[in-house]
């Protein structure tokens, strides 16, 4: 009995180059033809397909003066080879699928009060993460910036945006961009309506930060009498507006009680200071094609 010659080990590149070949072949109806589509001689053809039987076992096809025919093996082969290479276009397709097709979520932490920047870069990155991925979820925490980067650090958060105060090891930083910090006082406080060339700040109570400051920044509370703390911006503005207290608020934030002449900046040319604000991620942290676009819209990466 003959022994028979099965199809064993890997299938690898050499082996799907010579099942193409052999495809181009049984389409174009013979070698001949397929010369122009494969842009290979007939030699070469002819080898591939003695190279392909061999492999397999059995011919594939009868080719001579009676012109090209397939064999019944070679038949189902081809049958075979089509639905093979289908399917690796499928995988390839599906894998490409993998890079455009954004879901998941996006856990980002912020500092408070930075949706009155007019810069509007955070709400617009924001926007352009959920056009392009309508899927997925956004969970914004408006915490503390010690919080934040304990979040991103610990992997609770994807992304966070923080105060440039110190770099952590552990931390990737994107400049994002600054904030200017006026002093200001609220209509009911005596120093509204006085010229700013008569003002002594040191004889009124401030409210100051309980948050972190760099030490330029924490230079400038020293000429203030200060008698109140807040932990976060929108505290500072609360007790601003009780008239009983002047303190440091960013121009954005203030801008809408300016306008409404319930605030005015106290001493602007000699009373101010600006805030760097930064994008930060893990370091090391996995690939994420979520977080990786949505810093493409920061314009950061």
């Amino acid at each position: 009995m003959k022994k028979v010659k099965k199809f064993t080990g890997q299938l690898g590149d050499v082996d799907l180059r010579m099942l193409r070949i052999f495809k181009t072949v049984v389409e174009c109806g013979g070698f001949s033809a397929a010369e122009v589509s494969l842009n290979i001689t007939r030699s070469a053809i002819s080898l591939s397909m003695s190279d392909l039987e061999q492999r397999l076992g059995f011919r594939l096809c009868q080719r001579g003066r009676s012109g090209f025919a397939l064999t019944e093996e070679g038949q189902q082969v081809f049958d075979y080879t089509l639905q093979l290479l289908s399917s690796l276009e499928t995988f390839r397709t599906q894998v490409n699928t993998l890079h455009t097709q954004l879901v998941g979520e996006l856990n980002i932490g912020i500092t408070d009060n930075l949706v009155t920047m007019p810069h509007m870069t955070l709400t617009n990155a924001l926007a352009g993460l959920k056009q392009q991925g309508p899927d997925v979820s956004i969970n914004i925490r408006m915490i503390p910036p010690s919080e934040i980067e304990l979040g991103v650090l610990d992997g609770r958060l994807h992304v966070g945006v923080v105060p440039t105060l110190r770099a952590l090891p552990g931390l990737n930083y994107y400049p994002l961009y600054g904030e200017r910090s006026q002093l200001y006082c609220a209509d009911s406080h005596p120093l509204f309506t006085q010229p700013d060339e008569h003002i002594d700040i040191a004889a009124w109570d401030a409210v100051m930060p309980a948050y972190a400051q760099t030490p330029e920044i924490k230079s400038c509370y020293q000429a203030l009498k200060t008698s109140a703390t807040a932990t976060d911006r929108e505290g500072v503005a609360f007790l601003i507006l009780t008239g009983q207290y002047i303190g440091y608020l960013p121009e954005h934030l203030a801008q809408r009680w300016v306008s409404e002449k319930r605030m005015r900046a106290v001493c602007p040319d000699e009373f101010s200071f600006d805030t760097q604000f930064s994008v930060i991620t893990r370091k090391g942290a996995r690939f994420n094609l979520v977080l990786d676009t949505y810093l493409e819209h920061l314009g950061v990466k």
